[in-house]
């Protein structure tokens, strides 16, 4: 499989991450507080499962080969290398801690190219680590989530003489900005998405620091201070730092740029007021500042400062757009021979297309469903208008910022459902509708411009219905909706946006879930999983396809549930298009479940592949496949 980790850069806070672990010993430091993003730079690679050692091959930045190198999986073996120092400690020192805590057969990594600096402020000893901890969790489907990937990584890195800090690790998160606050061993963590599309630049300054010295002359601050210079550095690290990152985080969330760049510049003026006394042969750092302060780039900048420990290894600015981003880049590389990378910090994931499969029979629904299909049965909304079920779902994915339906129909349907969303009724029918359902007709057309339908020729699972739609697509994220379920939303925000929003904040795949009984959990598709937030979203560790009590008794409970109550699958996804590689192997291999291809287990390659979260809808889904649910749908659903 493959994997990307990308670097970490400290957009604010730099320091505050081993500072706030003082408060182990002191509890009156300040916590630790720090903005940092993923790059768009980092480290590709392959990885597999090996039967008996740790085998890396590694492509540095300048396209030297490294290795391969193999190191036999024991734990004196690993130790050792990890002790060695060097390019490959990193992966034997997260080794060792996997071996030490887990049952695994080896690894075989194959990072086959690198486009991160390295040595420069952007962690990539700390990707190297992730990279490995997550090829672990992901071959050995460990189970693990971001927050223990990161850890394996941290306490994998320290077995080396390498000196990390706490928020190196953050570079586990990706692409995603991520508020980091550290209280002596603890570390609390909240991803952040900014409103508009944020540009900046990285700049190595091709100059020289030593980042062990700088942090020796700092940490001579904590735990407690004994004189000016300790207090400012404390000052420095503790309350002004809490309120530069405060502040900073609203610009970010805001998408204001400009505020940014003056933040940035007011950290770096404290951080040379307070901390360059506690080194200053290190901390004057005259090349960094002689970028910050270079007159051709200030028309393309808002501000920028420092990165990392600081003094004259990188240098970072928010450029003014991205025009201006490489104009930057281009001035700085010309005129002063450093190298930039780019950095756009982007509003997430957008997820445009939501696909409903109904190309079911409706055999529970017969012989009402030889006369109709069962998603053209009517339900009355809260506006008094019966409308076909399938007509509900469309407007609930729309209503989500979907702007394109897929259907899956079975091909002797599809002038029933074309029908009805391409063409007006007769102008005799027409003029016989009162004026609010002559709106709603032409609303009905208005949808139909962005409804497109594909079939499915054989009736062969849901996981088929699925694949049919694969190129219709277009290898984008989706929203999935059953074609049989209706949603309704407690308050706020539907149903389906919630999910949306979800995948959004996180850029992995997401499953709507709610609480059922056990007594009903046979029924339906079930997940359990690991709290990201308590009672709302979590890490999906397991997919189950109407388990049985017993293997839900064993191995689907969810932490701080009473017994008898589980999370089953509420009929709404967002999903990767990595799903699709997963369920043409099962048809091509012809691995059917009950018969048919079916979802589940390609949902649940896709977790431990590349993760799944599952959020709990705050909403009811109505059931039309039986009778009796349908029912129960038309006596409720309007007033829901």
């Amino acid at each position: 499989m493959k994997i990307f980790v990308p670097g970490r850069i400290c957009l604010f806070g730099e320091h505050s991450d081993w500072a706030g672990g003082y408060r182990r010993i002191n509890a009156e430091i300040e916590k630790g507080h720090t903005l940092i993003c993923g790059t768009n730079q980092g480290i590709h690679a392959e990885v597999g499962p090996h039967p008996t050692a740790l085998v890396i091959t590694s492509t540095t930045p300048d396209g030297e080969t490294l290795g391969p190198h193999e190191i036999p999986l024991e734990a004196r073996a690993l130790l050792e290398e990890a002790q060695r120092g060097g390019f490959f400690s990193y992966a034997a020192g997260v080794a060792y801690q996997v071996l030490t805590n887990y049952r695994v057969r080896g690894l075989s990594i194959h990072n086959h190219r690198t486009d991160l600096p390295i040595k420069k402020g952007l962690s990539s000893s700390a990707a190297i680590s992730v990279l490995t901890a997550r090829a672990f969790n992901r071959v050995y489907d460990l189970r693990l989530t971001v927050r223990g990937e990161m850890e394996l990584a941290y306490q994998g890195e320290i077995t080396t003489p390498s000196r990390c800090g706490r928020m190196d690790q953050g570079c586990a998160f990706g692409d995603r900005a991520v508020l980091m606050t550290f209280d002596g061993d603890r570390i609390e963590t909240e991803e952040v998405r900014p409103r508009r599309d944020l540009h900046f630049v990285i700049v190595d300054l091709k100059a020289e620091k030593n980042t062990l010295k700088i942090l020796k002359g700092l940490n001579r601050s904590y735990p407690f201070a004994e004189g000016e210079v300790e207090r400012g550095v404390q000052e420095l690290l503790g309350p002004l730092n809490r309120h530069i990152v405060t502040e900073a985080l609203r610009a970010l969330q805001d998408g204001d740029a400009e505020r940014l760049g003056r933040l940035m510049g007011e950290a770096q003026a404290h951080f040379d007021r307070l901390a360059t006394p506690a080194c200053p042969d290190q901390l004057r750092s005259p090349t960094l500042h002689h970028i910050l302060g270079y007159e051709p780039i200030r028309a393309h900048v808002f501000g920028g400062k420092g990165v990392g420990s600081q003094g004259d290894g990188s240098a970072q600015f928010v450029a003014r757009s991205a025009e201006d981003q490489k104009a930057v880049v281009e001035i700085l590389e010309r005129d002063l021979g450093v190298s930039c990378l780019t950095l756009t910090l982007g509003t997430g994931p957008k997820v445009t297309r939501a696909l409903i499969p109904a190309a079911g029979f409706g055999t529970r629904l017969f012989p009402a469903s030889k006369a109709t299909k069962k998603e053209l049965f009517p339900v009355v909304d809260r506006d008094g208008i019966a409308k076909p079920a399938i007509l509900l779902i469309v407007e609930e994915a729309l209503d989500a910022g979907i702007e394109e339906v897929v259907i899956v129909v079975q091909e002797g349907d599809l002038d029933d459902f074309r029908g009805f969303f391409d063409t007006q009724i007769s102008i005799e029918n027409f003029n016989k509708l009162p004026s609010h359902f002559q709106d709603y007709a032409r609303r009905i057309l208005d949808i139909g411009r962005r409804v497109r339908f594909v079939t499915q020729n054989a009736q062969e699972g849901f996981g088929h219905a699925v694949y049919c739609a694969r190129e219709a697509l277009q290898e984008e994220p989706f929203l999935l909706m059953l074609g049989d379920h209706l949603y309704r939303a407690d308050d706020g925000d539907s149903c389906a946006r919630q999910v949306v929003e979800a995948y959004q904040r996180s850029g992995t795949s997401v499953v709507g879930l709610r609480r059922t009984p056990e007594e009903e959990i046979g029924s339906f598709g079930a997940a359990t999983g690991v709290w990201v937030e308590a009672d709302r979203l979590l890490n999906v560790t397991e997919f189950a396809e109407k388990p049985t009590i017993d293997h839900a008794r064993s191995s689907l409970r969810v932490p701080g549930f009473p017994d008898g109550e589980y999370l089953t699958i509420f009929g709404q996804y967002v999903i990767k298009p990595a799903l699709f590689t997963y369920l043409e192997e099962h048809i091509g291999n012809n691995v059917r479940e009950r018969g048919e291809f079916q979802l589940t287990s390609a949902l649940d390659r896709l977790r431990q592949e590349d993760g799944f979260q599952g959020l709990i809808v705050a909403g009811r889904r109505f059931d039309i496949g039986l009778p009796e649910h349908y029912l129960e749908t038309l006596r409720t659903f309007r007033r829901a």
